[in-house]
């Protein structure tokens, strides 16, 4: 195998919005997911997968919030590691599955991962990052104000809670996940961004409450295992300029160059795609050769260059 990649499946990957987002659900778009991926392996690449996990720890926090009168509530931090180990073993066992069905021989580890994080960062302090459900504002305000939440729009209509999302300085275990990925294991690591750790006053690593910025690990990873190629999984076909507008128009390919100048220009919103093309803009810098953007039913065609949007390096 002469080919690695770092595939960033987004939450929607998993839960999509439209559903319940019972553990049924979730299985059932894990697999179908999942059995877009396996074109990768058919076409000889060294695979690492990471996922987010937004819908996942908005739920875990809401139970705990409903529940703490009863049950002492768990906080962010540990809600994020644990998501972590249940959704990689949802995908671990689906992807298993889906390997065994295809006799192909390959085996699919989880590997729980920390990431330390600057505890002093900003979005500690002005939380940013959507989590949970999508709700109506009414709905939003009212269990803000009876749970002490943050809520904000993230799209016109659409209002969720929000948590600190500081950025990733260093992702740990790194040696042993590129000794896997390097083996051709299929590993899933640095799930929601990673668990966030910070090292305190006396040189150890301890805990702390927030999310991760996913897409900014999954990029940072990729440097790790040395991927040349960076697949983001998202809700939409393709990148777009004006996106949402009248005039919006997609972008099939780009350099890195211009897809910061189109950031620089407003054209990727916060909450949405900034983060990936940053990310992005990131991988190519750090020995990453091409970046494709697209969505699950696109996957197998925007390998083959023929769906998404592809961003190299200028």
């Amino acid at each position: 195998m002469d080919k690695t990649a770092i595939i960033a499946l987004g939450g929607n990957a998993l839960s999509d919005k439209s559903q319940a987002g019972t553990i049924n659900d979730q299985f059932n778009n894990t697999r179908k997911s999942l059995s877009k991926i396996i074109k990768f392996l058919k076409e000889d690449y060294n695979i690492c997968i990471t996922h987010g996990n937004g819908p996942q720890v908005g739920d875990e926090l809401l139970r705990m919030d409903l529940s703490q009168n009863d049950v002492p509530p768990l906080p962010l931090g540990v809600c994020v590691a644990g998501t972590q180990g249940t959704i990689g073993y949802m995908i671990q066992q689906t992807f298993q599955n889906i390997l065994d069905e295809e006799k192909i021989d390959k085996e699919v580890v989880t590997l729980l991962t920390q990431v330390v994080v600057n505890p002093n960062h900003p979005s500690l302090q002005n939380p940013t990052k959507y989590v949970g459900r999508r709700m109506t504002e009414k709905d939003a305000k009212k269990i803000a104000k009876k749970m002490n939440w943050i809520v904000k729009e993230q799209e016109p209509g659409e209002w969720r809670r929000v948590v600190p999302s500081p950025d990733p300085d260093f992702v740990m275990h790194g040696i042993s996940i590129r000794t896997l990925v390097q083996a051709g294991i299929v590993v899933l690591a640095a799930g929601g961004g990673g668990i966030p750790v910070f090292v305190n006053e006396e040189g150890r690593f301890e805990g702390i409450d927030a999310v991760i910025d996913k897409d900014l690990t999954a990029a940072k990873l990729g440097r790790v295992i040395r991927a040349d190629e960076y697949y983001i999984i998202t809700d939409i076909d393709q990148v777009y300029l004006n996106f949402g507008s009248e005039n919006q128009s997609p972008i099939p390919q780009m350099t890195d160059t211009q897809a910061k100048k189109y950031q620089e220009e407003g054209h990727f919103k916060q909450g949405s795609m900034w983060p990936k093309i940053r990310s992005a803009i990131h991988f190519l810098k750090h020995h990453g050769k091409k970046v494709i953007i697209t969505n699950i039913d696109n996957i197998q065609d925007a390998i083959d260059g023929k769906a998404g949007t592809t961003i190299v390096k200028e």
